[in-house]
């Protein structure tokens, strides 16, 4: 009695002392990284308490998270993930199949959000800021110095980002200041693999992580 592949997926063995708005936003943290994601549902209540659903856009994106996440350490617990039985609201009204099923098949009408993708007009002005050559860059070295973090980044959510990289020694966060941080690894290779895997990262989606190597 396998579920069948679909683009929620449903997680549990959940650290449930964690705040339901902090749990909703590390989980699009270490999520968003598989694809669009369109819903996270967490619930305090008793029943659902250790548990959330994460609803991508995609079921390929839902396929990658549970394969590569499956046991991942979060919040000092090994996450259970599994395919959701039924289509969360926001998939099913994407297909048009919220609340009433449809008795008789009818073909499929054309969905006004398949255009989305075309719609790329939203590119930064500051993209001269991406250039490789900017004299700001540092020479590779082993801790990378990242920029643009949201107010709500805190160290375990950055551990849980970069230690699926080989090398990874530790986070460093900044007193007072929750914009920046650094981050080390073994060696210089390891941490330009980090860097170039991360880079543009979107934490939440208004930040796009800039990951720098940090001055010797």
């Amino acid at each position: 009695m396998d579920v069948r592949p679909n683009q929620t997926i449903y997680i549990n063995n959940l650290n449930e002392k964690i705040k339901k708005e902090e749990l909703k936003k590390s989980l699009y943290a270490i999520f968003s990284q598989f694809g669009q994601i369109l819903d996270i549902v967490a619930l305090k209540t008793l029943k659902m308490r250790g548990q959330a659903f994460v609803v991508f856009k995609e079921i390929g994106s839902a396929s990658n998270a549970l394969r590569t996440m499956q046991g991942f350490p979060f919040y000092d617990k090994p996450m259970r993930i599994a395919y959701s039985k039924c289509d969360s609201d926001i998939v099913a009204k994407l297909k048009g199949t919220f609340k009433e099923r449809p008795k008789k098949v009818k073909p499929p009408k054309p969905t006004p959000g398949i255009d989305d993708k075309k719609d790329k007009k939203k590119k930064p002005v500051t993209t001269e800021n991406s250039n490789p050559n900017t004299q700001t860059e540092q020479p590779p070295n082993q801790i990378l110095f990242l920029t643009n973090l949201p107010e709500e980044t805190n160290e375990m959510m950055l551990s849980m980002l970069f230690n699926q990289f080989p090398g990874f020694k530790e986070v460093r966060l900044v007193p007072n200041r929750h914009d920046i941080a650094f981050v080390e690894f073994t060696t210089e290779l390891q941490s330009n693999a980090a860097k170039e895997a991360l880079q543009g990262f979107k934490i939440t989606p208004t930040h796009a992580m800039k990951i720098t190597f940090a001055k010797k």
